[in-house]
């Protein structure tokens, strides 16, 4: 079975947990892994990242609990292809705006005569021909996750979750609340309102939806809305708010209680306190 789709399947009341992987760096994303995120998405959307890159940032996380998601630049056949081969079992696509396009992006995860993913014997995602059940088993394992990001995709939720092979929806806050005339305000009152009608929505058609948010009181906020998986953040807004933590303990005019308090959070292995 798909690996997010278990972590969905198994959540119970807590949803899962994850975070972006914005860094192109194999390094950063095997410990983020580590740090214990429920899934991370391989972002190629809006990061450095080419094929090459993806292949070494999957490697990396292969070892770790986290589940990776892959998101694609662009709902594109081609682009989508390579990055399966590549090893990616779980795809999100940016902008779907309507059920054909939700339908596109299947498609473009599926063998014929299911879809049209073209068919290559030697690949990562073969295990470089070795495994002998991956033409029948490929389209089982896949999962895709589609991306809502202006009201006029918000008006076709329903349509769009009842997609064939379309696993879960996913918000996006940042472009929802420029396409509603709030850019740089995810939580304005009146995009807080729409997604929260949009996970009700998806909560009653039994179709799982997320979002992400910046902060750990955003993310809470989203919880409460009802959305059933979500991500903070991402390890690059991660590394620089920490960063940004210990330059204001040491430079601020109680530094010397932030430097203690830092150092014990490094000690034990606790999050430090934000300054």
């Amino acid at each position: 079975m798909n690996r997010f789709r278990q972590l969905l399947k198994s959540a119970g009341s807590h949803p899962p947990v994850g975070t972006w992987i914005m860094s192109a760096s194999a390094i950063v994303a095997e410990a983020v892994g580590y740090a214990g995120f429920d899934f991370g998405v391989v972002d190629m959307e809006h990061s450095p990242l080419d094929l090459r890159d993806v292949v070494a940032l999957l490697q990396a996380v292969c070892n770790t609990k986290m589940v990776p998601v892959v998101r694609v630049p662009w709902n594109e056949p081609v682009v989508v292809k390579r990055v399966l081969d590549a090893g990616a079992t779980t795809v999100m696509f940016p902008f779907v705006q309507n059920a054909d396009e939700a339908a596109r992006a299947v498609a473009a995860t599926r063998y014929p005569p299911a879809g049209v993913r073209g068919v290559a014997g030697m690949s990562r995602a073969t295990q470089y021909g070795t495994r002998a059940d991956f033409m029948a088993a490929a389209d089982r394992e896949m999962g895709v996750i589609v991306q809502l990001e202006t009201p006029q995709a918000l008006d076709a939720l329903a349509e769009i979750a009842a997609v064939p092979g379309v696993d879960a929806l996913f918000i996006g806050p940042a472009d929802l609340s420029a396409a509603m005339g709030h850019p740089g305000y995810s939580l304005h009152p009146a995009v807080l309102d729409r997604m929260t009608r949009a996970a009700r929505l998806a909560d009653e058609l039994g179709k799982p939806i997320g979002t992400l948010g910046g902060s750990a009181p955003a993310v809470a906020q989203y919880r409460a809305a009802g959305f059933h998986y979500v991500a903070v953040g991402a390890d690059l807004s991660l590394m620089m708010q920490g960063a940004r933590a210990a330059l204001a303990a040491l430079r601020g005019g109680d530094g010397e209680a932030h430097v203690h308090t830092l150092a014990e959070g490094t000690l034990t292995g606790a999050a430090p306190a934000r300054a």
